[in-house]
């Protein structure tokens, strides 16, 4: 089994000679076993990456290989729900889950497959796919991509439909499985604050470019959430150089920062680590703030020794 899920160089797709850039120079590693999260405002090119890597687009420019090879070759391997859920509506839902065991013979794992659309959905299984709500077609598109039992997961805004118990109760089995089995899950989404507990990577996408690739943990660790005066005692505004800053806003005398130190701060600063819903929020509001990428393979792991002085 290759170690690299799934690899970008330079990628890039555009859509027709005079269309925009969906994606651009997009360059990243995620390896395998993570749960990652794609987080990313409406259009970034969230979709396009995850369809790319499930082999229904070809790049325009740069590379993508998925499990050490081709997306096309990898297809047996890997498992995409798209953000419509694109199933036969004719069909019931029994009949789904044995078109996806037909498929599917070498790996098909029945009892969670109907562990997800009977047990835990109560759906009736003669009910014609047609008939069911968005969030029970979520179910059965779950259902289908977990019982295929794939290498890769690629989940595009798959909770969209589901009230919030349910889509707890799914992160916790989409959790389960990918821990029992190692599977490795890309999945975007929307609500930030729910992935914080379940993934381990993060990949943000803005304007079709890579704004932050790497371990949580490490992201987060590479950064500081800063509180304090934002004037000096002389009335001057507050100067954060040499820190990276990603944001900074002021509220009434108070300046609250995400940075990314580069040496000591002044004992008047309060620091935090920040949220990954803090970090994220950060850049999305500064488009301009420098993109970071952290190798998983080149990041040593930190001790408190390595920890920066305040």
């Amino acid at each position: 089994m290759t170690h690299t899920a799934i690899e970008a160089a330079g990628l890039g797709k555009r859509f027709g000679r005079r269309g925009g850039w969906a994606l651009r120079d997009c360059s990243f590693r995620l390896p395998a076993g993570r749960v990652c999260a794609v987080v990313g405002p409406n259009g970034a090119g969230k979709s396009t990456l995850l369809a790319h890597a499930a082999g229904l687009l070809a790049p325009t420019e740069g590379s993508l290989t998925v499990l050490g090879t081709d997306p096309a070759a990898a297809r047996e391997r890997v498992a995409y729900v798209a953000q419509d859920k694109p199933l036969y509506p004719q069909l019931t839902v029994a009949d789904t889950l044995r078109l996806g065991q037909e498929l599917n013979q070498a790996r098909w794992d029945a009892p969670v497959a109907e562990r997800i659309t009977y047990d835990g959905g109560g759906l009736d299984p003669k009910a014609k796919i047609r008939s069911l709500s968005g969030g029970q077609r979520t179910r059965v598109a779950l259902a289908l991509a977990l019982g295929k039992r794939a290498e890769l997961l690629l989940l595009d805004e798959p909770m969209a439909d589901l009230d919030p118990l349910a889509r707890h109760e799914l992160m916790g089995v989409l959790m389960a499985e990918a821990a029992e089995h190692g599977t490795t899950v890309v999945m975007s989404s929307h609500v930030v604050a729910e992935l914080e507990g379940s993934c381990d990577h993060l990949l943000l996408i803005g304007g079709g470019r890579v704004r932050l690739a790497g371990d949580l943990d490490d992201l987060l660790a590479a950064h500081t959430l800063l509180t304090g005066p934002a004037h000096s005692p002389d009335g001057a505004a507050r100067d954060l150089t040499p820190h990276t800053v990603v944001e900074a806003r002021t509220t009434g005398r108070q300046l609250t920062a995400v940075v990314r130190r580069s040496g000591p701060l002044g004992d008047d600063w309060r620091t935090a680590e920040p949220s990954l819903e803090e970090l994220v929020l950060a850049y999305l509001r500064n488009p301009e703030a420098p993109a970071l990428s952290l190798d998983p393979a080149k990041v040593p792991a930190r001790t408190a020794a390595q920890e920066p002085a305040v």
